[in-house]
């Protein structure tokens, strides 16, 4: 900074130690209106050195600092609010690439969709753009649209400026973040990973620290955090209660990721094809497969005792055989995902079961139960499971595995039953956090059930025989007690259909979603005033029959997201106070909706409106909305309205924000 400020004095100042530079500086800066930027500042040691030399003379100066650490800003200045840079639109990194291109020049026309293809492989990053029009710059340009063609990460992965910047953010990170980031390179590039997959992973393999106060899972959430405000993952899909649902790396971290993993004997990724002819090592510790397009099945023989983690990551089947198979079931294993392999049976691979170290299972669906070996699985935490029509039988033997967290189906309308044997003698589920259960609502067993299940944060409940149960006249009046679940923070139900059953619900609950339920809408205003922190509602897929909601005061008063899919609800009547707290509406699906209750315009707190394949009439109706929030002062409401209209045999979306 002195060499830049007084350059003729440059040789003397190397010479010099810290304490007669700093100095030096703070009186070359006194009485000075000056504007300094400090880029890439990593922590807060280097600021606390140098602000002292920085004198504040109450003349304009300014202090401009990027960094890639968002806490950073709060440590430097308590009150400070930081800036965050979005990633650029394609069409500004076609502009950029234009402009390192041709200077003021114009694009020839013939390069202009070639120009934009190669803008959207940039994925909204400066420095990528800045790459990718050195690549191009030395190249012929009949041959540009050839190389765009060809254009991903690898082509500039070898930019050495670009390597150093990620490997420099890599060698900053603190010991237990390491592997957590090098695990996204057993992804597929670009591909969208959820949260709760991710970081159930890291807790299998022991990545989370304990910390006092803390569910391991609250600490792996501020690991991903972390690492989100180090600008290396980034997130594609918001909660509906706040936080991460979904997230990637870009492709240059991913390249870094890979790389980094192999060197480090850290990670080997294989495609299937690769598994027959792969001459490696066979100490692997972690190995994620990825699918090919060649069709029929693989065969193997690689062999790894060590293997700890053996993943298969992909949208597409992988294709394997089962003597192959079974040579990668090292019985080391403590993660093992296949959710996409095509097992050579259609039921639970036996094989499984004598994996006494596995704490991670992620399977396709399979016909039959569950076999009641599952129990030599004694530390396994994570049981997920692939949908299917039927709910999963679970053994009288699933009560042994205390080690528990998670026992899970992709989706809510599918679940597993519980045993009912002897279960006043069997131990209860003390750290089952999520679970997806299928129950008869009707039968006594229901509440024995759940009774052995009170450390449970997140419920879904799914319907087994219950039109069984109303053919013969079942129990009504039924009343299913939840409210002893003082943990309980997240419901799901789908299929309760009768009117006569009712819900005793923890005043806890921060998230209810029902679907398939077809109650009135006086069953779940009811629901509403008895949750007062009920901050998240998704009403979805025929959970309400009626065509008329009429709230009432107090109704869902503390609702912060709101959610209406797939109704046949036609008028909506509401007050301010039910909106008092609300941040988000989503209204999906509902044609017969006339309008959108026009006293959201007075909300405060709104932030956010939503709707798709809505009648144009509430979509009128939240145009004026829009406009009387504007009117407010309200200029951070957002708006994105899909419409839908038939041309013939064309649908034509319109997207407005």
């Amino acid at each position: 900074m002195l060499c830049n400020i007084d350059c003729g004095n440059s040789a003397g100042y190397l010479r010099r130690d810290e304490d007669y530079m700093a100095d030096r500086l703070r009186k070359l800066l006194k009485g000075n209106r000056y504007l300094i930027v400090l880029d890439d500042v990593w922590d807060i040691r280097g600021w606390d050195l140098l602000k002292l030399s920085l004198p504040d003379d109450c003349n304009g100066s300014r202090i401009l600092l990027t960094s890639r650490l968002q806490e950073l800003s709060l440590q430097i200045k308590l009150d400070s609010e930081p800036h965050h840079l979005r990633p650029l639109t394609d069409n500004e990194s076609c502009e950029l690439l234009q402009k390192k291109l041709f200077a003021k020049e114009d694009c020839p026309p013939i390069l202009s969709n070639v120009l934009l293809h190669a803008a959207k492989n940039c994925k909204g990053l400066p420095l990528t753009v800045v790459l990718v029009a050195g690549i191009l710059a030395t190249t012929e340009q009949d041959c540009w649209e050839e190389v765009v063609k060809h254009l991903t990460s690898s082509i500039y992965v070898d930019n050495e400026y670009c390597m150093k910047t990620i490997e420099l953010s890599y060698n900053n990170l603190p010991d237990y973040l390491k592997p957590c980031l090098l695990y996204f390179g057993a992804f597929q590039e670009d591909q969208e990973i959820p949260i709760r997959r991710l970081l159930w992973i890291w807790i299998s393999e022991g990545f989370v620290q304990k910390t006092e106060g803390k569910s391991l899972e609250d600490v792996a959430d501020d690991y991903l955090m972390d690492l989100v405000r180090r600008s290396l993952v980034m997130a594609t899909q918001q909660k509906s209660s706040g936080g991460i649902k979904a997230c990637r790396i870009h492709d240059l971290v991913h390249e870094f990721c890979v790389a980094k993993a192999k060197e480090e004997s850290f990670l080997q990724i294989l495609h299937v094809d690769n598994l027959l002819t792969f001459t490696g090592p066979c100490n692997l510790h972690r190995l994620s497969i990825h699918p090919t397009m060649t069709m029929g099945l693989t065969k193997s023989r690689l062999f790894s005792p060590n293997l700890r983690c053996l993943l298969f990551c992909g949208d597409s089947h992988t294709q394997l055989d089962k003597n192959s198979f079974k040579f990668l079931l090292s019985k080391l294993l403590r993660v093992l995902d296949f959710w996409n392999n095509s097992y050579p049976t259609s039921y639970f691979p036996r094989e499984v079961v004598f994996l006494v170290h596995l704490r991670y299972l992620r399977i396709g669906r399979f016909a039959g139960d569950i076999p009641s070996a599952i129990a030599n699985l004694s530390r396994l935490e994570t049981f997920v499971v692939e949908a299917r029509v039927e709910d999963y039988v679970l053994p009288n033997t699933i009560w042994n595995i205390e080690t528990l967290r998670h026992l899970v189906t992709s989706l809510p309308a599918c679940g597993f039953i519980f045993p009912m044997d002897n279960l006043e003698g069997s131990p209860d589920l003390k750290h089952l956090d999520t679970l997806s259960l299928a129950i008869d609502p009707y039968s006594q067993s229901a509440q024995k059930i759940l009774s052995k299940l009170q450390s449970t944060r997140r419920l879904t409940i799914a319907t087994y025989e219950s039109y069984r149960a109303i053919e013969s006249g079942g129990n009504h009046g039924e009343i299913l007690m939840l409210n002893y679940m003082s943990r309980l923070e997240s419901l799901k139900i789908s299929g309760m259909s009768r009117d006569e059953f009712e819900f005793s619900l923890n005043l806890n609950l921060k998230k209810l979603t029902l679907s398939y339920n077809y109650w009135p809408w006086s069953k779940i205003s009811a629901i509403g005033r008895k949750l007062p922190n009920l901050v998240v509602l998704k009403l979805c897929h025929r959970s309400v029959r009626e065509e008329e909601w009429e709230m009432a005061e107090g109704d869902f008063c503390n609702l912060r997201f709101l959610k209406l899919s797939g109704l046949y609800i036609r008028r909506w009547t509401a007050s301010s106070d039910n909106f008092s707290c609300l941040e988000k509406l989503v209204l999906e699906f509902c044609e017969e909706l006339e309008e959108v209750p026009p006293c959201l315009g007075e909300s405060v707190t709104l932030n956010m409106i939503e709707l798709k394949r809505c009648s144009e009439s509430a979509v009128n109706s939240v145009e004026q909305i829009l406009q009387e929030q504007r009117e407010w002062g309200n200029k951070d409401l957002k708006s994105v309205i899909i419409r839908s209209t038939q041309k013939g045999s064309q649908s034509r979306e319109e997207f407005h924000s």
